[in-house]
């Protein structure tokens, strides 16, 4: 018979003792200065930062809430603040080729001087132009070389008119042009005197007509040449007049930036493009409500004079630190946007729009992992870019060839930039074996721990966290008493007695709620006592016990059909527990099983309906391995056996029922009745051997809250896996009831174990000779079997079951 004894209460919660904490209040600790317990995921961050090589970043993986982020930030703030500044970067008008902007490099802080001033000028220079142009010396330099132009003609033409004078014509003009007439006693000739003339004397004036023609033709053919030279002379006499109007204007932006030579040369490109508009006539003009409508018009425009700043780093110290939340391909990469006019879109170097890869270039680059493969082209255009080191700022489309719109073409950025990916560990996973290039490009992992080893120095050190997450929220202090229930609940969202849970956000949202109540309950409240914790928990099971409150009930009025007293053959309580919205509940669940003459066909019913699970399928697998090797070493499994969960409509998983499972066939095979007033949970290997398994917590207080509600009687309990008892952190309550003996929980490490607790039946060792005791429950279970055999197989001798190769304890046959 079994010797196994219920656990104790210290047994099945692990207490913190506020006296071991060595404080009374949490204003008492001093804020613990880094992480807890992720020293091995913050020497892997600091070896990807500090790492100048090309693909050292850094993919950090972990749990939600583990306070990754929180330490990132805090080892790149650190970083970045022994890192130099980067330069301010800016895209400026190419002269040359306007498709295709320039990119300036600035010191840090020098780019928005150079925009201010440069904005400064382009205010000054339409005055400037019209002053240089409209002054009285410029005026008549230009109108005495018009004058001397026309001079010039009227002369050539005069003295043309009077050489043809000697040839007897005269050159008239009248409004069709020049006209050459013949003279008659210096005088244009009368109509009726030219018609008086012979035949003769007609040709004779005609052929002179001719000739002067051709030469006053050859007079008229060189005035373009000399108004050219007019041209050129008045924009010779606006550019002596406009240099030193532009050289003034430029004289401050010269100084202030005279160790920048690209600058310079850019104050060059502007003053010579100034002086060649004004000499074709484009006499600029700023509209200050919309410095682009010129553009639009097609006009000559400032916006070309600027500069397009595009990461302006006067604000920052040391290394930036950015953290993309919209990883989209526009939001990493840069942009450029377009304005629509009439039969299309137009755009220049001003609308070009940074992107976080350049704000973060010289610096560090935090992005959630997730949301950027969720953002189309994005994760392709950051590893080209972390690939080739710049950064082309180009569309998605038109970088997959699909756009034929006219764009620009923007030199491209240097991409030196540490990028941090932050996401689960599922995803590196896949990345890491789907992804050739993520393998090159993100050589170091940051994995972040999920728990942290439950010491009394640990302990220490998570009260010194808590006090730090208390002042950072802007709460109460904790009292000792309060810390103490806080790590208790840090243990138990561990699921482990013997470690404390690391996400932080659980117990962040769960010391708010406290320090609500506190306040609630009091407000002049100067901390937070352990009566609030206590109030914050049971509010939030409260919040959310729609979902087990509807099972109790529903079992309580007898439509789920639960027995928590009496004894059944074949029937056995087991313990599920379903997630909903990131709450856990355990409630119990009827198994039964059937046995009858068959093939050795162990049917799961759950898995012939689809409902089964492939880890459930699996688990009924096992146990029938578990009851062939045992039971049917030497003879055929003559059984046919059934096995369902009761009343089960949805889809079940896992092999934490397969213990029970087991319990319940064997108590079918052997006819031994099983106490309904245990429950029990596990799983089960081939060797009969209890192995852990996960929320035991939560299936223990299930099952107490059913027999709470109809009335606790001493003899209810659970079978857990000896192996689980680590993982012990029941509820106050349910503690309580089992110090008084009304409620227990026996570990259990093999099936016979539990089969003793479940029938009070001895499991049955065979002896010397390798027979099993008479009347034990596993020679019941053998005899149960020989019989099925010998119906299948009549012709096989039927004989008391015995031992017959002790090769592994607890291994049975039957003859």
């Amino acid at each position: 018979m079994t010797t196994t004894t219920a656990l104790t209460p210290p047994q099945l919660r692990l207490c913190c003792d506020p006296a071991c904490l060595g404080f009374s209040s949490t204003d008492e600790l001093a804020d613990l200065p880094g992480g807890l317990g992720q020293a091995r995921a913050e020497a892997a961050l600091q070896f990807g930062l500090s790492m100048p090589h090309q693909g050292y970043h850094v993919f950090v993986l972990g749990e939600p809430g583990t306070g990754r982020h929180a330490t990132v930030f805090r080892l790149l703030q650190e970083q970045a603040a022994r890192a130099p500044t980067p330069p301010d970067l800016c895209y400026i008008h190419n002269f040359e080729d306007p498709r295709t902007p320039r990119l300036l490099r600035l010191p840090a802080g020098r780019g928005i001087k150079l925009r201010n001033a440069l904005q400064q000028f382009v205010r000054e220079l339409t005055p400037a132009i019209d002053a240089a142009l409209d002054a009285d010396t410029h005026v008549d330099r230009v109108q005495a070389l018009q004058d001397g132009q026309k001079k010039r003609e009227e002369e050539a033409i005069a003295a043309l008119g009077q050489a043809c004078a000697a040839d007897g014509l005269c050159l008239l003009t009248t409004p069709e042009g020049f006209v050459f007439a013949p003279t008659q006693d210096d005088k244009p000739m009368t109509p009726e005197a030219f018609e008086a003339l012979s035949e003769a004397e007609h040709q004779a004036i005609e052929r002179r007509v001719e000739s002067w023609s051709l030469k006053l033709a050859d007079l008229l053919a060189d005035f373009p040449g000399w108004r050219q030279e007019l041209q050129k002379s008045i924009e010779r006499a606006e550019r002596q007049a406009l240099t030193p109007v532009l050289a003034h204007l430029t004289r401050g932006l010269r100084r202030h930036h005279a160790d920048l030579p690209e600058v310079l040369a850019f104050i060059d490109a502007i003053s010579a493009d100034v002086i060649t508009c004004v000499a074709r006539g484009s006499v600029p003009g700023e509209d200050e409500e919309n410095p682009d409508s010129e553009l639009e018009q097609g006009k000559f425009s400032f916006h070309r004079y600027q500069v397009n700043l595009l990461v302006d780093h006067s604000q920052t110290r040391g290394a930036p630190v950015i953290r993309e939340d919209n990883p989209g391909f526009g939001n990493l990469i840069g942009s450029i946007e377009h304005l629509p006019m009439p039969g299309g879109h137009a755009t220049h170097f001003n609308l070009i729009r940074a992107g976080a890869l350049h704000r973060a270039s010289g610096g560090y680059l935090v992005v959630d992992a997730g949301r950027l493969l969720t953002q189309p082209y994005a994760w392709d255009g950051l590893k080209r870019a972390l690939r080739s080191s710049r950064i082309a700022i180009e569309p998605p489309a038109e970088a997959q060839g699909w756009s034929s719109q006219a764009t620009l073409n923007p030199e491209p950025a240097p991409c030196q930039v540490k990028v941090v990916l932050v996401g689960e560990r599922e995803l590196f996973y896949l990345l890491t074996e789907n992804d050739p290039d993520f393998v090159e490009l993100f050589k170091v992992a940051a994995d972040f721990d999920d728990e942290l080893l439950r010491t009394q120095e640990n302990e220490n050190h998570y009260a010194r966290l808590l006090a730090t997450l208390a002042r950072r929220g802007g709460l109460l202090p904790f009292s000792a008493e309060a810390v103490a229930l806080l790590i208790e609940a840090a243990a138990r969202h561990a699921e482990h007695a013997l470690r404390l849970s690391l996400h932080t956000r659980h117990l962040s949202d769960l010391m708010r709620e406290a320090d609500y109540h506190a306040r609630a309950e009091n407000g002049d409240a100067s901390r937070v006592e352990a009566q609030a914790i206590s109030a914050a928990l049971a509010a939030r099971a409260r919040r959310a016990d729609r979902y087990p409150r509807h099972v109790l009930e529903s079992t309580l009025e007898g439509c789920t059909l639960i027995s928590t007293d009496g004894e059944r053959a074949g029937q056995a309580n087991a313990l599920v527990v379903v997630e909903l919205a990131g709450e856990r509940y355990g409630h119990p669940v009827r198994v039964t099983a059937t046995a009858r003459v068959g093939d050795g066909d162990v049917v799961d019913i759950e898995r012939e309906t689809e409902l089964g699970g492939a880890i459930h399928s699996k688990g009924v697998l096992i146990l029938t391995a578990f009851l062939a090797a045992r039971f049917a070493r030497h003879q055929p499994l003559s059984l046919a056996a059934s096995l369902v969960f009761e009343q089960s409509y949805g889809q079940v998983e896992g092999d934490s029922a397969s213990l029970a499972e087991l319990c319940a066939l064997l108590s079918a095979l052997a006819q031994a009745p099983i106490r309904q007033s245990l429950a029990l949970t596990g799983s089960v290997n081939q060797f009969g051997e209890v192995q852990v398994i996960g929320g035991v917590n939560e299936k223990i207080e299930g099952f107490y809250d059913l027999c709470k509600a109809r009335g606790l009687t001493g003899t209810q309990g659970v079978l857990i896996p000896a192996a689980s008892v680590a993982h012990l952190m029941l509820r106050p309550d349910v503690v309580e009831a089992a110090e008084r003996g009304q409620f227990h929980v026996w570990p259990v490490a093999t099936v016979d174990e539990a089969m003793e607790l479940l029938t009070g039946l001895p499991a049955g060792t065979p002896d010397s000779r390798g027979h099993l005791p008479r009347g034990s429950l596993n020679e019941r279970v053998a005899r149960a079997l020989a019989e099925m055999t010998a119906a299948l197989h009549p012709a096989h001798p039927e004989e008391r079951p015995v031992w017959r190769k002790p090769v592994r304890h607890n291994r049975f046959s039957a003859s």
